[in-house]
């Protein structure tokens, strides 16, 4: 269907606080509990714990991890604790800002009208610590970022002149401070260089730098373990035999988490034995902030990995309003009370449950100050179903027509939860509220971006 439109992939923004998207205009409905929704099946209305409430309950444990001072080569990416002020001038002295001469600007202020020779008197390199002092009607050659001789107020690049190395004929005037950088002129002393909660960027090491700062105080990116559990898993380093899968889940999901800014540990499989899993999540509540158990919901097993894990803390199992991955268990485990989170061993629900609920949890444990991606409208380019009474995640492609600048959505693949190959081609998330069970072509839907690939 997008054969006739001039389209292309859309480019992903980074997270934003505004929310851009073109609402679906729906009747309210009301809510029986609050922080659930009704929904229907088999014929029976079930509680349901809506999304935003299961992400307000999360997003409330987030602890962020206690500043640490790093070299400023290790802070890239990392979020400042600190305001740094500066203790040095940028520059710390007036320079050159280009090769040339360096002048009174009062002495060439005719030159536009006609040439004026000045006899070069020395040269100053770059990184120069000999003191020189300009007499009036004097040049005094001068590379790039070499200190200004005294007295001289301006820089007459070389462009302007002759070149000549002994008496320099000037063809244009500058003004006073021309092509000169004053002390003070970017930092001065006492202003602050990276406020704190500034993202550390190639750009605020360079200024760090500038500045004399060998460390910085940041905070560390938040510790994620990754769980997955199964009797029925192997390693991909191993060939299943008949009944047995690779585990896909702690390898998508800490590729997932380390996306999201966190320092990640892939535990890997853990077999269904209650005692071992008690003992391994145990201790990865000792350095972890957030944990998360794939595998650990739904089903007899999940019913298992529950009762193993509850003498370390409450988990509250729940079936949260979405679609995939409605069956959940979060809680706050260990004396440390860590976010931990069981989630569906299918790998396709556990990577939606992870974007809509721990990624944000992780982001605002970073200290992030909007945790949620950015959200657009889009207009369906091919219909969609959705299940009644729960919010739909459903994968898709992004486009934007070079025509107008529309956001298109493209569905891809199915309903089905099982689809991991087509979120492996999605660029982003089509949203369905819960009480839409259908969407039309050409409908505004609203789109999550994921991230954009090379």
């Amino acid at each position: 269907m997008t054969d006739s439109l001039d389209t292309t992939p859309a480019e992903a923004p980074a997270e934003a606080s505004a929310d851009t998207t073109a609402e679906t205009t729906v009747e309210p409905q009301a809510e029986p509990v609050a922080g659930t929704v009704a929904t229907e099946e088999s014929g029976e209305l079930t509680d349901f714990r809506s999304v935003d409430a299961q992400i307000a309950l999360t997003l409330d444990s987030a602890v962020r991890p206690r500043p640490v001072r790093v070299a400023i080569s290790e802070a890239q990416g990392l979020l400042c604790a600190e305001e740094v002020v500066a203790e040095h001038a940028l520059p710390g002295f007036d320079q050159a800002a280009v090769d040339g001469y360096a002048v009174r600007s009062v002495d060439v202020r005719t030159a536009g009208e006609a040439p004026i020779q000045l006899p070069v008197v020395g040269e100053i390199a770059a990184g120069s610590r000999q003191p020189r002092r300009l007499q009036p009607g004097q040049a005094v050659r001068v590379d790039t970022g070499a200190p200004l001789p005294t007295l001289a107020d301006a820089v007459i690049p070389t462009a302007y002149t002759d070149g000549h190395q002994a008496k320099v004929t000037v063809s244009r005037s500058v003004p006073s401070a021309g092509y000169v950088r004053r002390a003070g002129e970017d930092v001065q002393i006492g202003d602050v260089a990276v406020r704190k909660g500034d993202t550390i960027g190639s750009a605020q090491v360079g200024l760090l730098a500038a500045v004399g700062r060998a460390k910085v105080l940041v905070y560390p990116r938040p510790r994620v373990s990754i769980v997955s559990v199964g009797d029925e898993l192997v390693d991909i380093d191993r060939t299943p035999s008949v009944g047995q899968v690779y585990d896909v889940n702690s390898y998508a999901l800490a590729a997932a988490a380390r996306d999201a800014g966190a320092e990640v540990s892939r535990v890997g499989i853990v077999p269904g034995d209650p005692k071992r899993l008690r003992e391994v999540v145990e201790g990865r509540l000792l350095m972890s902030e957030i944990v998360v158990v794939a595998g650990g919901a739904g089903g007899a097993s999940g019913d298992e990995v529950h009762a193993a894990l509850s003498d370390l803390g409450h988990i509250d199992m729940t079936r949260v309003a979405m679609h995939p991955g409605s069956v959940q268990g979060f809680g706050r485990l260990g004396p440390d009370s860590v976010p931990t989170f069981l989630i569906p061993g299918n790998p396709m629900s556990a990577l939606v449950v992870f974007e809509v609920l721990v990624r944000p949890l992780i982001r605002t444990a970073r200290g992030t100050r909007n945790p949620h991606r950015r959200v657009v409208g889009a207009r369906l380019l091919s219909s969609i179903t959705s299940t009644k009474g729960r919010r739909g995640y459903l994968r898709g492609q992004l486009l934007r027509d070079e025509a107008n600048g529309e956001y298109l959505v493209q569905p891809l693949g199915t309903a089905g939860a099982h689809l991991l190959a087509s979120l492996a081609e999605a660029n982003c998330l089509i949203t369905v509220e819960e009480d839409l069970t259908e969407v039309a072509a050409g409908e505004q839907v609203k789109v999550t971006f994921l991230a954009q690939r090379a």
